[in-house]
Order: C-alpha cells, then structure tokens, then sequence
C-alpha cells in the first residue's frame, strides 16, 4: 500500500503507484487501477469483465484498456469515450477514436445519442506502457517524480515525496493523459451490470433506489485513491 502525502489529483496518485511497481522489478507487469467510490451491482460480472481486460493486454499490451459503461442519461460530469474499430485480436474490445473529460450537456447528449460511453475510471496496462504514456502526455509530472525514484522503497521515501508534493500541481490523469492520447487505448464495454460513480449526493441517492429493485452482489473493493 502507497499513500500520498496530499491530493495532488488522480495523475500524481497514478503515477507514484506506477514507480512504486516499476521500482520492485514488475514493469512488465499488468496493473488495474480501480477508483475508491464507485458502485458496481455484481462484484463477480463486473471482475470477470476486467479478467477480460486482463487477456487483452496480454495479447496487445502497447494499449491501455478503459471499462466502458452504456449511458442511461447524458451526464456531463464524466468522461465520454466514442468507441472505433475492433481491436485486433481482442474481439472484446474496441479502439478509442476519441475520449472527452466532462463535457457540456448538449455535447453530453450528443454523445449518448451516437452511443458512445462513460469512463468507468477502471483502468489494465502493463506498467511499462502506463508509464509511457504519461512521459508523453505529462512531461514536467514524470520529471517531478523522476527527481524522487531513486528514494522509492528506501528510508527516504517519505520525506522526499513530502517535500515534492509541496511544489507538485495538481493534474488530472483523464484531462492531460487519457484525453490526449485516444490511439493508445482500447475500451471493453460492460455487460450486465449497473455501475455508478458515488461522487456526489444525488448519485448516491440514485444507486440507493437503483438498488432496491434489483438484486445486488456487493461492492467494487477500493484499491487507489487519489
């Protein structure tokens, strides 16, 4: 377990994670990054579609696989994926043509009309191809931390990252690395669960009302958080 010593947004917390691994020799390794506040009807449907996930990085590890979920409204408070072709060789999965982070209403409703879908946040890679894909789309955050890894898993660990977090910007992985790199990613669309992002009251309230007319196998276990 890593802990940050503040909130400097979900690329920071995304990265570190990464370096960490990167550190103990499990670059090559395949990562999922599951978000702390989602909701998921069925743990066993929903991990058996990132087992999905987990067979397609294996067969095209130089992308990295979103969970999409089907829209039953047009929100603009999560990111929109517009799903291309099917990967090659990963009949389960679709390239990204494009991934826009919280759009506006109008752009929100466009998108589920086209049938494009939520971000899930749910997140496989190999740590090799996540890492490079924020060298490229995040330079000066790989930078930053470039000046701490040599401390990571040593006695220094910490105050080096306290003293890097005092400075460190805060910087969304969706908006500076996912949003700008759509042809490094593929998505898998879900099937046969109802997903939520608990992040404000009134979709809470929603997944609690959702929840009392359908049968409901737990929820998502938290594993990063920003």
């Amino acid at each position: 377990m890593v802990a940050q010593p503040e909130n400097r947004g979900t690329a920071p917390a995304i990265l570190y994670a990464l370096l960490v691994l990167a550190a103990r020799q499990a670059a090559a390794d395949t990562v999922v990054f599951y978000p702390s506040d989602h909701f998921a009807s069925d743990d066993a449907a929903f991990s058996g579609q990132i087992e999905e996930a987990f067979v397609g990085t294996a067969r095209r590890p130089d992308l990295v696989t979103l969970l999409g979920i089907a829209p039953d409204r047009a929100e603009p408070g999560y990111g929109w994926i517009e799903p291309g072709e099917q990967v090659a060789g990963v009949p389960s999965q679709r390239r990204v043509r494009r991934f826009w982070e919280k759009p506006a209403m109008p752009d929100a409703e466009r998108f589920r009309a086209q049938g494009w879908l939520w971000n899930s946040f749910v997140m496989v890679g190999r740590v090799s191809t996540m890492l490079a894909l924020v060298r490229l789309t995040a330079p000066d955050l790989q930078r930053s931390f470039s000046e701490v890894a040599g401390t990571l898993g040593t006695i220094g660990e910490t105050l080096a990252l306290e003293r890097l977090y005092c400075g460190l910007p805060s910087v969304d992985f969706s908006r500076q690395v996912l949003s700008a790199r759509p042809d490094s990613l593929a998505v898998l669309p879900v099937r046969g669960v109802h997903w939520n992002d608990l992040g404000d009251r009134e979709r809470v309230l929603a997944s609690r009302r959702r929840a009392r007319t359908m049968p409901v196998r737990g929820l998502i276990p938290v594993s990063i958080s920003a």
